[in-house]
């Protein structure tokens, strides 16, 4: 009988131990995908700024110009 205790004991820790490597692996895969996808998230989010900047600048510029072609229709009246 405890012969038979001790072989149940041992394939039960053997089962334990392969689950918890296969759930910390698939665990670990989870993670590195989600790290992807934040530098992923993180590189559009910079491109995203810059191509706001770029139009921010632009409007300044048409601004400036608007702000030209006013004063000079001011001065032919």
């Amino acid at each position: 009988m405890s012969g038979a205790v001790t072989a149940i004991l041992i394939v039960l820790i053997a089962v334990g131990g392969l689950t918890t490597g296969v759930v910390t692996y698939f665990r670990l895969q989870r993670h590195r995908a989600d790290a992807v996808a934040m530098a992923n998230y993180r590189k559009l989010a910079e491109e995203a700024v810059a191509r706001q900047e770029a139009v921010e600048n632009r409007l300044r510029e048409l601004d400036s110009r608007l702000m030209e072609i006013e004063r000079m229709l001011r001065s032919i009246d």
